[in-house]
């Protein structure tokens, strides 16, 4: 069952066990899928989906920040469960370890040899991370690896 099939499972289940938070969290991004499949006339795989979650999640936790800093905890707590339901269709995250592995390998084949080369490097790493790591946590590692000492 592709990611798509199973938001669409999960809102059913949502409907039936009377969960409108999360009811109304999965809406959300099944309005999202279908205003880029409408916008770009295309049918979004999973690694668009799973995009459009993290775009999300990115979102939620912007404004957790805003609100707690704004003094509003009432909304930081909507917030933080939204952030909660999506965060269930993100693929499992790679340990630092890993993280720093895919790093060295990529400063290796791109040949970068220091910051001006960060760009040649985060294009490599992207398409292997995406979703699955945290990429300004990418970003600085690959900083710290092209970074002389």
């Amino acid at each position: 069952m592709g990611l798509r099939e199973q938001v669409t499972e999960d809102m059913k289940a949502a409907m039936r066990a009377k969960e409108t938070g999360k009811l109304n969290t999965i809406r959300l991004l099944i309005a999202e899928i279908k205003r880029k499949e409408i916008d770009e006339r295309i049918e979004v795989s999973d690694a668009q989906t799973v995009a459009i979650v993290e775009k999300m999640i990115k979102q939620r936790k912007d404004s957790i920040t805003q609100f707690e800093a704004g003094g509003r905890a009432d909304l930081a707590d909507i917030e933080k469960a939204e952030l909660a339901v999506l965060a269930a269709y993100m693929p499992a995250g790679l340990s630092d370890a890993e993280i720093a592995a895919e790093v060295a390998a990529a400063v290796a084949a791109s040949g970068a040899a220091g910051p001006q080369d960060m760009g040649k490097v985060m294009a490599i790493v992207k398409p292997k991370l995406a979703g699955r790591a945290d990429m300004t946590v990418v970003s600085a590692l690959v900083k710290q690896a092209l970074t002389p000492a």
